[in-house]
Formats: structure tokens, C-alpha cells, sequence
């Protein structure tokens, strides 16, 4: 039998007390949407887990969608998040074929100061945008769609 390899990624729909969405522009070197503009996050690796103490006495690790978004987020912008909360999930097929399931949160702004990697890096660019603002960047198809979402539960809690 063929062995199926998926990516799995996760991604944080970062907001703040202002009403503002967090969103990168991806590298120019990316496989999947180059110089799109989109919500900070990345791949599980074995390593979120592998190099760590399992959680219980059977082997297995917990907890590690969360881990590895903080880790993401923190690598990619430099930001802290508060408690995650999924969202939902999508696959793609990339364009050099690999299969990717995404899990999307959204994550609350708790402290940092934004940075990214500039020329030569996954991210070039960030901005703080309302979701009106939203509307005028070249977003991977979705994202204001996710990041509407968030709006609109927040917006009835």
C-alpha cells in the first residue's frame, strides 16, 4: 500500500483589544502562495513532541496543536497568544503535490512586540488591519472569510 504523506499546519487568527487581525505577507519563496498575505502559524513537526516527555505512562503527547502554534506564532512574529481556540480545518494539495491539512484558531492578542524575518525568511511583512482594511490585501483565498468569523463570534460573547 502507498504510503500517504500530509503536511499539517496550524494557523492563529491573532486579534487585539482594538478590533485589529494580524495578518503576514509570506515569503516570495514559499511552495504554496508565494507573497500572499495570510494569518501567522506553520507546521507540526516530530520534534514539538518527540524530544520531550511523553504526558503519560502510555507514550503519548498532549496538548501538542497548542505547543506548536504558540511556538509558530512566537518564531514568526514574536508574539504571545492567550488560550487558542479552534476554528476549523481545510486541505489543500500543494502545488508540488503534498497533500496539507490546516487547523485554523483564533488566538488573542496577549503581548509582544511584532517582528519577522524580512528578505530571506518565511514572512516579509505584517501588519494590524480592521476587518475592513482587510478587504484592500492580496489575502490567500479564505482568510477574510476565517478572519470574519472571528469578528462575528466575538462580536456575540
Amino acid at each position: 500500500m502507498d504510503k500517504e504523506l500530509h503536511r499539517i499546519a496550524i494557523t492563529g487568527i491573532i486579534y487585539n483589544d482594538e478590533g485589529k487581525y494580524l495578518i503576514t505577507k509570506r515569503s516570495l519563496q514559499k511552495k504554496a502562495f508565494p507573497g500572499k498575505w495570510t494569518v501567522p502559524g506553520g507546521g507540526i513537526n516530530t520534534d514539538d513532541y518527540i524530544e520531550t516527555e511523553p504526558t503519560n505512562a502510555a507514550g503519548q503527547w498532549y496538548n501538542v496543536v497548542e505547543k506548536t502554534l504558540r511556538r509558530e506564532i512566537l518564531e514568526e512574529v514574536n508574539v504571545e497568544i492567550e488560550h487558542p481556540e479552534y476554528l476549523l480545518d481545510l486541505t489543500f494539495i500543494r502545488p508540488d503535490g503534498v497533500p496539507v491539512l490546516i487547523l485554523s484558531y483564533m488566538c488573542k492578542y496577549m503581548s509582544g512586540d511584532v517582528t519577522v524575518d524580512g528578505d530571506g525568511g518565511d514572512t516579509i511583512d505584517f501588519a494590524w488591519a480592521t476587518l475592513n482594511e482587510l478587504k484592500s490585501y492580496d489575502l490567500i483565498d479564505g482568510i477574510l472569510e476565517e478572519i470574519e468569523m472571528v469578528d462575528k463570534i466575538r462580536k456575540n460573547r
